[in-house]
């Protein structure tokens, strides 16, 4: 992959593709605003905080957003990029399967004079699979630091990104009053570890859930009738978080009781 090919000086955000062992840049960005993201202020801050920190060149953190799915993981990180792209932010979209590409598109990148993320979205492993490996050295490094200007955000439903199964429990151990973690236990909490930054996302109360909708529906003026008709779209689909709100004006946009 040649460098030359990107003015990154125009190009926010790039996608890894894998049959042409290459970047391309992504040509439609989401537009999601910072400002309109609900009932996740507390991971907007440390997640602003640990941005602004890695673009002053200051001590910063890989993160890791993880939680119920439909809360705002990925849409946050989105957000991230238009509330920072102007300031040299840039990002690099990885798919769990292309890991294994992760060193070599770091070495492209490690000495041009941006701040990369690279984003994981819904990042887990399941048993057999390697291409966390890759992911560990870019993390932490390995004989090489890893690079300076490179941070890894991923989003996943698991915790510890690793499926955990009872017999791993069962296959732990006292040793002199203390636990010790059977070795099925420590390798899935070696990956999750190495993220300084865990962000936990929960699902919605219906308080949060009709803000989402307001701030979608700004100019609605029975809002009674909104909320009414909101609910019970998420009480079809037995979940309320952003993405039913999202689901739920996709479907209701326009409509001249909401107007």
């Amino acid at each position: 992959m040649a460098e030359t090919q990107f003015e990154w000086q125009k190009t926010p955000a790039a996608v890894w593709r894998r049959h042409r062992s290459g970047l391309r840049s992504i040509r439609r960005l989401d537009p999601v605003n910072w400002h309109d993201l609900k009932g996740i202020d507390r991971q907007k801050e440390a997640l602003a905080r640990n941005t602004e920190r890695f673009l002053a060149k200051e001590p910063s953190n890989n993160a890791l957003l993880w939680g119920s799915r439909g809360t705002g993981k990925s849409s946050l990180i989105k957000a991230l990029l238009n509330r920072y792209a102007e300031q040299g932010l840039r990002m690099i979209e990885v798919d769990k399967d292309d890991l294994v590409n992760l060193p070599e598109i770091v070495d492209d990148i490690c000495d041009l004079p941006y701040r990369f993320v690279i984003f994981c979205d819904d990042l887990s492993f399941d048993v057999g699979e390697y291409g966390y490996k890759a992911l560990k050295s870019v993390l932490e490094g390995s004989l090489e630091l890893p690079p300076e200007n490179v941070r890894v955000y991923a989003t996943s439903n698991r915790r510890h990104l690793m499926p955990e199964y009872m017999n791993d429990n069962l296959n732990s151990e006292m040793r002199g009053g203390e636990l010790h973690p059977a070795e099925a236990i420590e390798e899935q909490v070696s990956l999750a570890d190495r993220f300084g930054l865990q962000l936990s996302f929960y699902p919605f109360d219906q308080n949060v859930y009709l803000q989402a909708v307001d701030a979608l529906f700004p100019q609605a003026t029975d809002r009674e009738q909104l909320h009414l008709e909101a609910v019970r779209f998420a009480t079809s689909k037995g979940v309320r978080n952003g993405r039913t709100a999202q689901q739920f004006f996709r479907q209701f946009a326009g409509d001249q009781r909401f107007s």
